[in-house]
Formats: C-alpha cells, structure tokens, sequence
C-alpha cells in the first residue's frame, strides 16, 4: 500500500493489524482491539519473548507469532501497525514500519527524549501516517470536562488543581512495592514518574486548558528500589494565563496503593471536581456524574484504537498527531531540565 493512501474501514474484511510487543501494556490494547473485531483485527504479534508473544496469541485468538519484527511486516500483508514495545525501541519500529509504507499506532512516548522524537516525526511524516497512543485524553470523564469547558458551563478556568498521591512505593511487611508489582520495568527506568507517568497528565491538561507554559518543577527520589523519580511538583501557566499545578508523589503514607486522578477546575461562574468515581459541575448549571472506574480504563484503549480506525477510514487528522505529542514531550523535556537547575 502507498503510503499516502488509508485504508477503507467500511471494506468487506477488517483491517490487518499487526501487534509489535507481548509485554504487560498489551493485554490492554488487544481487549481494544477486540472491541472494533468487524473493522480491525489483530492477525500477528511479535516480541523477543516469544512465550509472551504465543501467550497474548493463545488469550486473544492471534493467527500468527513471529520473533521479530523485521519478518512479520516483510510477509507485506498487513495493513497498519500497533507499537506497544519498550520506549527505547519505538524510534527505530516506527521507522521500520514506515518503509514498508504502514501507518502506526505508537505507545507514548514516541522516543525516549524531546529531541529524538523530532528527529523521526521530521524523518517520516511524509511516507507513513502516525498517531500516537496517548489513552489518558480518552477516558470518558475526561471527554465529559471537555465537553462542559466547550459549553463555558464554568466560563473561564482561572485556575487547576491536579493531583497524584499514593502509597504504591511504601514497601508492605514482605517488602513489596504495589506500584512495582504491578510494572516492574518502572523500577529501571532514569526518566520515571514524568516520563512514563506524568506525561498522561499533563497530555490530559493540554487537551482541556490549551497549550502550557513550565513555569517551575521540582523532582525528587524517596524509594531505594527506584533508578528515577517518584515524586513532582510542577507548575505551568495556560495560554489563557490560567495557574496550573500538578503534585504526585508515589510515597504517601495513608493513601492507597492506588488512586484515581484528582482534578479541580476552578473557573469565573464555576468549578469542576473530579474525585474518585465522582464527577461535579458546579455553578448555574450544576451536575454530577458517576463512573465505572475500571470500565473507563478499559474504554479510553478502545477510545484510542477506534479513532485511529476512523481516521485512517476517512482520511480526517489524528487527534494525537505526533506534532500534537511533541508539545506533550516538550514540556517534560524542560521538566527534567528545570528540576536539574
């Protein structure tokens, strides 16, 4: 296929997808997949492991496992590509997939700094389509502040609050970190809480209050098991000159392992409150909403892979464009250098 052609999602059979990766973030976008089975399918997988790679091909009905990636988009027939490997390896997937003329689907962050994702988004905008995996922007609470920030149900936001703080790094009486139990490969990482945590977060601010101004950061390191962060204080300035903070710390003594995002909107006629399974508009048109938790984390996945599926059927723009998710990378670029000052 040409690669400045789409594919048709309104064809006879779904479009071939082939799934580079087997580690824990897979099973996630494999339950996506399976929720678009009649205009996408995922027909091969691979990873260096390939007993991951047979088991997610076992879980989720995978025709074909390959042990690498190199031969399974030489077979030439797929019709788009799903990265969900390491960051380290995304820069070199994306541009292999592009030669062979197939738009991707990338798991954030396109490369493991600022500077090396511009560099392949230069190299490769004009032979392949990308979109990158960026599910945080998808869960439906979030789609529902946007909604009522589009209808100025709080005129404008003057300020925001938004927090991450549990105990998920405290070590339990067997010495286990819930947080690490539940990704070990966190553990490893020199860019941690920002770079594979936080950017969610802050994508999430940018798609709700506009494009952001660093205006201070601090990062910090409590847990001897960790290589990198775990704890950030970030404050940034919304082109509408709008406050906004951002406070996470994985080491929190009487908070859960685990936790929902909090978020405060405080706006000229209003506010809006995101705590827990509880959504509130408050103002002159009041409104509370509650959620699933566990089911929105499902649905953002499949939230994502649909609009890539949309988008390569009608030719429309990717909403994470990777020229979106570079303004995401850029901020914490500056994070890390910030902090270093």
């Amino acid at each position: 296929m040409d690669a400045t052609q789409t594919p048709q999602t309104h064809q006879a059979q779904p479009l071939r997808i082939g799934l580079i990766g087997a580690g824990w973030v897979t099973q996630h976008h494999l339950a996506g997949w399976r929720q678009h089975a009649s205009r996408a399918r995922v027909v091969s997988i691979t990873d260096p492991h390939t007993a991951q790679a047979q088991a997610r091909a076992s879980a989720f009905g995978i025709d074909q496992v390959f042990a690498n990636a190199e031969q399974m988009l030489d077979r030439g027939d797929l019709d788009a590509v799903d990265v969900a490997a390491p960051r380290e390896t995304h820069a070199e997937l994306v541009r292999l997939a592009a030669r062979h003329g197939l738009p991707v689907l990338c798991q954030k962050p396109l490369a493991p700094t600022y500077e090396e994702a511009c560099a392949l988004v230069a190299e490769t905008q004009d032979c392949t389509r990308l979109m990158v995996h960026e599910n945080w922007r998808f869960r439906p609470y979030y789609r529902q502040i946007s909604r009522w920030l589009h209808e100025q149900r709080i005129g404008q936001v003057v300020q925001a609050q938004m927090s991450l703080l549990t105990s998920g790094l405290i070590p339990d009486g067997q010495g286990r970190y819930a947080a690490l139990d539940r990704q070990p490969f966190v553990a490893t990482l020199q860019r941690a809480l920002v770079m594979e945590i936080l950017i969610h977060h802050i994508d999430t601010l940018r798609f709700l209050l506009g494009d952001l101004r660093l205006v201070h950061a601090r990062l910090g390191k409590g847990c001897s098991a960790m290589a990198g962060e775990d704890r950030a204080s970030l404050v940034f300035e919304s082109t509408s000159g709008a406050a906004v903070s951002l406070l996470a710390n994985l080491r929190v003594w009487g908070e859960p392992e685990a936790k929902p995002d909090e978020l405060l909107l405080v706006g000229e006629r209003g506010c809006i409150r995101l705590s827990g399974d509880s959504l509130r508009c408050q103002g002159d048109q009041p409104e509370q909403l509650h959620y699933d938790l566990p089911a929105c984390y499902t649905e953002s996945y499949a939230a994502t892979i649909g609009h890539f599926i949309d988008a390569l059927g009608d030719g429309g723009p990717f909403e994470t464009s990777p020229q979106d998710n570079l303004q995401t990378l850029r901020l914490v670029e500056e994070i890390y250098s910030f902090s270093r000052n």
